[in-house]
This record gives structure tokens, sequence and C-alpha cells, in this order.
């Protein structure tokens, strides 16, 4: 992960099925872009949310205390979440208010209090945990995910983190409850 490639070599080879989507297309304020089944699940991923839990990889690269208050997310002015977001950090930093609704709050003492902190925020709407994997394989080991979507693209890359690896997923009750194929991905969606 760096500036140039925040989600690793090749890793934006990853997104085209969202991308193309009017949903991506509408967060960025332009029109056009395809309906269709991708466009549902970009919708879904984004729509109802109350909050959103990120890791600290998620929201930059800057690893150990923070070098300054200058670096506010990968996103620019307007991050997409359009709503509180709870960065996990071993580190303090002061809440960045930004564009479009969008605050980043800085949590330090773990995941449970990011989702406490995040449901208050989330006013009875749901919480959704924005990844990195780390991120969302505390909330899985925990118990704490009702829902997973994941988006399966055509294309292999060399490196990452396992995100199942160590996690027994029918022992923590998840099924699939829905599975879908179009031409740009595979969604598959976890339920419990």
């Amino acid at each position: 992960q760096s500036l140039e490639n925040p989600l690793g070599k090749r890793g934006q080879e990853l997104h085209p099925w969202f991308i193309r989507t009017r949903s991506f297309q509408a967060m960025l304020g332009k029109s056009g872009g395809s309906a269709g089944v991708d466009d549902e699940y970009a919708h879904r991923s984004m729509d109802g949310f109350g909050a959103f839990i990120l890791g600290r990889n998620m929201f930059g690269p800057i690893r150990g205390p923070w070098p300054d208050n200058n670096w506010k997310g990968w996103w620019g002015a307007n991050p997409p979440y359009h709503a509180p977001t709870f960065v996990l950090t071993h580190h303090r930093r002061d809440p960045i208010e930004m564009e479009g609704g969008t605050t980043f709050f800085f949590v330090t003492n773990g995941i449970e209090a990011a989702l406490e902190q995040a449901k208050l925020a989330a006013n009875g709407r749901d919480v959704k945990i924005g990844g990195g994997v780390d991120t969302v394989r505390q909330y899985l080991r925990a118990g704490l995910i009702d829902e997973l979507h994941f988006a399966f693209s055509p294309v292999v890359l060399g490196q990452g983190e396992a995100m199942f690896a160590g996690i027994d997923l029918p022992a923590l009750c998840y099924r699939v409850t829905e599975h879908q194929a179009t031409e740009h991905a595979t969604h598959i969606v976890l339920s419990r």
C-alpha cells in the first residue's frame, strides 16, 4: 500500500464493477453509469448507513504517530461516506470534519468502543464495517457482523491478507444468503 497504489499493486483492477455503476457516478455528482445487478449491490453498499467504521489503512498509508494533521484521507475534500466515520487507530487525533457530512473520528480503545460510538452516531440506522481485512477479521472473530457482502472480481493479484484464515464461518453461524454473477463480479452475501 502506498500513495501511488492505495489498494496495493493492481488493486484498482478489483473495482471496475463498482466504478461503472450509476450509484458510483452519483457519489461523484455525475450522471450516467450502468444499471443492473452491479448497480444494485453498489447502491446497497453505501445507502442507508448511519455510520461507518474503518481500519487505519482504509483512512491512509501513515504508520505510527500522526506526523501532522495535513493528511485527511484518500478521498479528497468530500469522502464517499457522508456520515460519521470511525477510524480504528492506536494514535490519538482530533476529529476531522469534511464536506458532504463526513466527520472522521479516531478511536484508540478498540473495536467494541468504535462500534458503540458508531451505533450512537447512527441513530438507529445500520453501521457498516468498511474494512480493511484486519478490521473485518477482528469484528468477525468477535461475532459483531450480521451480514457481509463480497464482490469477487475476475482478476488474480499476487499478494494480500487472507480474509478467512483461521475463522470458522459455519461455527459463527454464517451462511450464503445471496449469490449472483455478472460480467464484472460475483456477489456473495453471508448472513447470520
